[in-house]
């Protein structure tokens, strides 16, 4: 059987083998008829684009080469998921590289996404107690965008979760509803996300004329045992606490442990003393399928994927465009925990 090429489509449609070409790289000023009649033809014949041929010939590329350096960051994940999803339907392909370091096996993935010929690169950050980002990738050469729930000290195309604006919202929340002594669980003493989340803490607070005592945001490791000893001690210690805000999944689960290990109980109702409410970070399905579900800020995972798959696209298209920040704000989502 013969190979449909470009040219039969072109007759077929009754147009020229350019207007084709254009159509299939959804270029130039083509009329919705135009487009529909080589739709049609395309249809009709059979014709698969060779969009690597394409390429090749245009000395452009639709791959783009993404990077992923923690499979257990929920956050990265789920932008992850966004980023490929919004590139496919743009009509790019996702090459991904999962380095288990910084340094040799970083740069072999770069050598692998240039030899593979990717047009851009986006980088998902999950370092959160290192400001800068690892040297390779820095000096990347290639259209670069990185993710991050930090802001990295290099300056860089950067798409960003506003940790300081998520617990700012989470704490004027539970001030309205009447919580005066709200505390923080968890996160290393480094951690940037956790220094920003603080600092919208502290902001809210002054606005209400209060104060966040330092014993009341016990710092620790990212494990639910960690959590749970942090919360017990801290509810020992001061049994006039009636709301935590919670660092991580972990600090969510761990924290309801410590609450229950010292007679209490999770709920919105600051006027029964045994209650504490919880708020945590990002949806959690898995812990929302017990009662009660969980109040949390969204992480903006799939804004943040989708704000990263455009950012990428438009440098590719306008390589003399100015670097860009895109600062994403959570939402609250209010359920039964807080």
């Amino acid at each position: 059987m013969k190979k449909v090429s470009i040219i039969d489509v072109a007759k077929l449609a009754g147009v020229s083998v350019s207007t084709v070409s254009l159509v299939l790289r959804q270029k130039g000023k083509i009329s919705d008829a135009t487009i529909e009649r080589v739709q049609s033809a395309i249809n009709e014949l059979g014709y698969v684009h060779n969009i690597a041929a394409a390429n090749l010939r245009a000395n452009t590329s639709n791959l783009i080469g993404l990077i992923l350096r923690d499979f257990s960051d929920s956050f990265s994940i789920k932008v992850m998921a966004s980023i490929v999803q919004e590139l496919e339907r743009q009509g790019y392909m996702v090459f991904l590289g999962q380095p288990l370091d910084d340094n040799e096996h970083l740069e072999r993935c770069l050598l692998s996404f240039k030899q593979q010929g990717v047009a851009g690169v986006i980088y998902l950050s999950s370092d959160t107690l290192n400001p800068h980002l690892p040297e390779k990738i820095s000096q990347c050469p290639l259209p670069l965008v990185v993710v991050s729930q930090s802001q990295p000290a290099e300056g860089c195309n950067l798409v960003m979760r506003d940790s300081r604006q998520a617990a700012s919202l989470a704490t004027r929340y539970l001030i309205e509803r009447g919580h005066r002594n709200i505390a923080y669980i968890g996160g290393l003493e480094k951690d940037l996300v956790r220094h920003q989340r603080l600092l919208g803490v502290h902001s809210a607070l002054r606005q209400y004329g209060m104060a966040l005592r330092d014993e009341n945001t016990p710092a620790c490791s990212e494990s639910t045992e960690s959590a749970s000893l942090a919360t017990r001690h801290l509810l020992e210690k001061n049994n006039t606490i009636t709301a935590l805000l919670c660092h991580s999944p972990n600090a969510v689960i761990g924290s309801i442990s410590g609450i229950h290990q010292v007679g209490r109980t999770i709920g919105k109702d600051v006027f029964l003393t045994q209650q504490v409410a919880l708020i945590g970070f990002e949806d959690m399905l898995h812990v929302n399928l017990t009662s009660p579900s969980f109040t949390y800020v969204s992480s903006a995972s799939e804004e943040a994927g989708r704000q990263a798959a455009g950012l990428i696209i438009r440098k590719l298209k306008e390589p003399d465009l100015l670097t860009q920040t895109i600062t994403l704000s959570g939402q609250l989502v209010v359920r039964e925990s807080a």
